[in-house]
């Protein structure tokens, strides 16, 4: 061996101080890239929080947020603190009561606090009102003097659910509205417990939810599958053309589709009017302002939901594996339902989630096609922001449906893992 071949090969001097500059130049690039990505993302990050996450934040906070009685009756609210509820308010409570009314300087934030106030205890309003509208009773009065008073004004001042209704809202965060939208409450002790059967409502509404978003689910899956999979067997350029007829609903606004399905469903409509025609009804079949005028309509908005997602997995799955198994002697049928179903779960899944969650948050259609017993609880969040104009309870029931999607995408989540560990 020569002294040349036992020498260490090393790279030449010039070499070696070039490999680290190369890679803080790739590092720099790097960041480029990642800076790039990330300015190029930056707006609708700011779009979604703007739009999405900070009214998102607002509903969770009004759905616990009790300004109404703490902000206009401080005085009062200190004043019961220490109050045992079970017998008469001190005479304490009333001198406040007359200094925090006295203090209310507009009658439409007396109204507010006299709405909030009924919905604890029916009469609130018209005392608050009545009371506000008497003011002023006199100046400097002794706590004794000011229950004198108020007592002469209404006698409803001596009687403790009003009091009770007071104290219980006197801290500027309450889970009242969140208890009441699961059908609970705190009595005047404070205790939380179950509403009477005759005020129990929000459970049954919830239930009738999703019920009635699992038969919508159900129906698209029966109706979208074997339409996607007839998609997916024609060629790209008819299988093109059949997708516009499916994405034709989405062109078309929603009233516009609910105003032809009353057209269609009502007493003299073409449906029954063919049902009579073929012999099949012998009088019209009553299908609007039911449940199932209500499913046939969400079903037909929502099965495009459906068909997109189980197409795209459809065309992925590879159709020589039904072929192979009829080949090693499988019938058609069992090979199509052992071999190509099986691999078509993930476009189920997700069209089924899809539809499912869009269904829970439904109200236009129940609203114009349903009875007093078919409206789901997106209907009672609009009824009470809009008619009874309280955002605590709207918001209560509307973070209820949030944390009833979140589980169910949650479970979602930990389904399609356990599917891919064990696939």
């Amino acid at each position: 061996m020569s002294a040349t071949a036992s020498l260490p090969m090393t790279p030449p001097a010039a070499v070696r101080p070039a490999e680290p500059a190369l890679a803080v130049q790739l590092r720099r690039v790097e960041r480029r890239k990642r800076l790039r990505a990330l300015a190029l993302t930056l707006p609708l990050l700011l779009f979604l929080g703007v739009t999405f996450l900070v009214p998102l934040g607002a509903l969770l906070v009004r759905a616990v947020e009790n300004p109404e009685v703490a902000e206009t009756l401080s005085r009062t609210g200190a004043a019961l603190a220490l109050w045992d509820r079970k017998t008469a308010p001190p005479d304490a409570a009333y001198a406040a009561m007359l200094a925090d009314l006295t203090a209310i300087p507009e009658t439409a934030q007396a109204g507010v606090l006299a709405r909030r106030l009924n919905t604890e205890v029916a009469g609130a309003r018209s005392l608050i009102m009545s009371t506000y509208r008497a003011l002023p009773m006199g100046v400097g009065l002794s706590p004794a003097q000011a229950k004198e008073r108020l007592l002469n004004h209404d006698p409803r001042w001596a009687e403790l659910p009003y009091w009770w209704a007071i104290a219980k809202n006197s801290s500027r965060w309450t889970p009242d509205y969140l208890l009441a939208s699961i059908d609970l409450k705190r009595d005047a002790q404070g205790h939380v417990v179950r509403v009477g059967a005759e005020e129990a409502a929000f459970s049954d509404i919830l239930l009738r939810t999703f019920y009635i978003s699992a038969v919508v689910t159900l129906l698209a899956i029966v109706l979208g599958y074997p339409l996607a999979y007839w998609l997916s067997t024609l060629s790209q350029r008819r299988a093109n053309l059949m997708m516009i007829l499916v994405l034709l609903p989405f062109w078309t606004s929603v009233l516009v589709r609910i105003a032809a399905w009353i057209v269609l469903l009502q007493t003299n409509g073409l449906v029954n009017r063919f049902l009579m025609f073929t012999g099949l009804t012998g009088e019209p079949v009553p299908l609007l302002f039911n449940r199932l005028g209500v499913v046939i309509a969400m079903v037909h908005i929502l099965l495009p939901f459906m068909i997109l997602p189980l197409y795209s997995v459809m065309k992925s799955v590879p159709t020589n594996f039904v072929r192979a198994a009829v080949s090693l002697g499988s019938a058609p049928l069992a090979a199509f339902f052992r071999v190509y179903v099986p691999q078509t779960y993930p476009g189920v899944a997700a069209g089924g989630l899809l539809v499912f969650i869009t269904s829970i948050g439904y109200y236009v259609t129940p609203a114009l096609l349903g009875g007093p017993g078919d409206q789901m609880l997106s209907y009672y969040v609009a009824q009470y922001t809009n008619v009874e104009v309280n955002w605590g309870m709207a918001c209560a029931l509307g973070s209820v449906l949030l944390t009833a999607t979140l589980l169910l995408y949650v479970v979602y989540r930990r389904f399609a893992k356990a599917e891919l560990s064990l696939g």
